[in-house]
């Protein structure tokens, strides 16, 4: 067991997961301010707070690069650090959102389904000349059909991919390394 806390309490992990927990926080928290004004929470309306996850990498590499690097940050770092907030910030926004829509409020669910199906309906034609009769079917039946538990993957995976750029530039914004090493003084 304490071989798993030493792995774990190495800055370059530590620092990331903290981070990566007050991401989901937050994340969790704009969930609940859109639902509280009376917004779906789901779908279209969260994709803002990708911000959230943006602004907290940022911070983390900062904060990283300042105190642990001491004005230091190997790209590999910041990658790691980058990766690492994300998948920890939406898995737990992800778990948090899960148990919302599963004990506090199943209503916000159902309203996300039928706001899907509503705006499938309404570009049917689109889908029906670019996909065909068959897979808008499919497609439909899919969106009726599922579960409130895929909504963890879904939060990880939606949020992997839309992290992949930011993460690259940030970690590019933040990078300074020593090369002192390659000058030769004698």
């Amino acid at each position: 067991m304490k071989s798993v806390i030493a792995y774990f309490n190495k800055p370059i992990l530590k620092i990331p997961l903290l981070f990566g927990l007050i991401t989901g926080l937050l994340v969790f928290g704009f969930f609940l301010g859109l639902y509280a004004m009376g917004i779906v929470p789901l779908g279209n309306n969260k994709v803002l707070d990708f911000g959230i996850h943006i602004i907290m990498i940022a911070v983390a590499c900062w904060y990283f690069r300042k105190k642990v690097g001491n004005g230091f940050l190997h790209l590999w770092e910041a990658l790691t650090i980058g990766y690492v907030v994300n998948t920890i910030g939406a898995l737990i926004a992800g778990w948090l959102i899960y148990f919302f829509v599963t004990y506090a409020d199943p209503s916000v669910f159902t309203d996300y389904i039928a706001q899907m199906k509503a705006l499938m309906l309404e570009g049917k034609s689109e889908l029906v000349k670019n996909i065909g009769e068959a897979e808008f079917s499919k497609m439909y039946n899919g969106v009726g059909g599922m579960e409130r538990s895929e909504i963890i993957m879904d939060e990880v995976s939606k949020k992997t991919v839309m992290a992949i750029i930011p993460i690259l530039i940030i970690s590019l914004i933040f990078r300074k390394q020593n090369y002192g090493v390659f000058h030769n003084k004698p």
